[in-house]
């Protein structure tokens, strides 16, 4: 009886084992990487890094990897990207020591980013400085009466999909 119970095990075991072994994986996506190497299986969500960005302060700042969909990139050189983050708002993103630059082409390409989060609270005063060296009118100048906050990011790493 002994003989049979260690049988039915084996056999068991040897059948869990086997079908284990035909799941299918997930296929792994193809990245471009820039900068710094970083991990392709270790980031929060856009929605989770928005939700971070709220609770940050200025002058916080946060270690962090996050996925997004990059909405735009500067076209005089790939210096610097927008991700978009939930309800339409998006994430500024800069390349520490300027060390890398990403593709012209890349937006609407899936990312993902590993570096500082931070958020950066402009004046009104600065607000204004800024519009009038875009030329804006007096007009448009005059309708700034809030500080802005952005949502940074300065990262070391950078990996899109291909």
């Amino acid at each position: 009886m002994k003989k049979i119970s260690i049988l039915s095990l084996v056999v068991v075991l040897f059948f869990t084992t086997n079908c284990a072994d035909k799941k299918t994986e997930t296929p792994k996506k193809d990245y471009a990487s820039f900068g710094a190497k970083i991990s392709e299986t270790e980031y929060i969500s856009a929605e989770e890094m928005l939700e971070k960005y709220k609770n940050l302060k200025e002058k916080d700042t946060l270690e962090v990897a996050f996925a997004s969909t990059i909405d735009d990139v500067c076209q005089k050189k790939g210096c610097w990207m927008t991700l978009a983050l939930p309800d339409s708002l998006e994430s500024f993103v800069k390349f520490k020591d300027y060390g890398f630059f990403v593709p012209m082409n890349a937006m609407k390409s899936n990312a993902i980013v590993h570096g500082k989060a931070f958020i950066s609270v402009e004046t009104v005063q600065d607000l204004k400085h800024y519009a009038k060296d875009e030329g804006l009118s007096q007009a448009e100048i005059d309708k700034i009466t809030e500080p802005e906050v952005t949502y940074s990011f300065l990262a070391d790493g950078v990996l899109i999909e291909k």
